[in-house]
């Protein structure tokens, strides 16, 4: 086995399923600590990689750092979102590219993959939007692996957000998370999730 390499089918250690899952929390509060590009393209790196229907990869981010870019986001946020989204370091705009199937030739070659989108606007937003959440979830999940916090929220105005960062139409945001170095301080309790026999079936 390559040194530093993990052999296939064996668990991760309990420390990197805490960091992951367990002992993280939806942060609402950020220490003054910058998220720098490298970080930034680092998870992006890792967040790529996992599978998508014909590896079609529709996510697309925009990452709002600036003040300039922050006040353009500050009219499209609720109330509720306001001040943890104005404080965060970042606030990605996770959406989804409803071209992407433009991009099969070169990143599904082993298939004429285009042609099963062109002309379908019904299975190009359901592919685009499922697989663009998808690909949401493991750029968080990246993040935290690489020592970021995360809060993901979907209390915003669609519309607004879209008029702002992506007025041409092609792209379409899904839901909001801020990233950064969470202060602990604030956090709620953990609130109940089902039990495996409430939410699952074995057949």
């Amino acid at each position: 086995m390559t040194k530093g390499k993990r052999a296939m089918g064996q668990p991760v250690p309990h420390e990197a399923l805490d960091i992951l899952f367990r002992h993280a929390r939806t942060h609402r509060r950020w220490l003054d600590k910058p998220v720098t590009d490298e970080l930034l393209r680092a998870i992006w790196d890792l967040a790529r990689l996992p599978p998508t229907s014909a590896n079609s990869g529709p996510l697309r981010v925009v990452f709002v750092r600036s003040a300039d870019a922050k006040e353009k986001l500050r009219p499209a946020l609720s109330s509720g979102n306001m001040v943890q989204t104005m404080s965060a370091p970042v606030t990605a705009v996770f959406a989804y590219d409803t071209l992407f199937h433009d991009q099969l030739p070169r990143l599904y070659p082993a298939a004429d993959a285009r042609s099963w989108f062109a002309g379908n606007p019904d299975l190009i937003e359901e592919t685009a939007f499922r697989n663009g959440t998808l690909g949401a979830a493991y750029f968080m999940l990246a993040a935290r692996a690489l020592g970021l916090d995360v809060g993901p929220m979907s209390g915003f105005d669609r519309a607004g957000v879209d008029r702002v960062f992506f007025s041409d139409g092609r792209l379409k945001s899904n839901f909001l998370c801020n990233l950064g170095y969470g202060s602990g301080e604030g956090l709620r309790p953990r609130a109940p999730r089902l039990d495996f026999d409430e939410a699952c079936r074995i057949e």
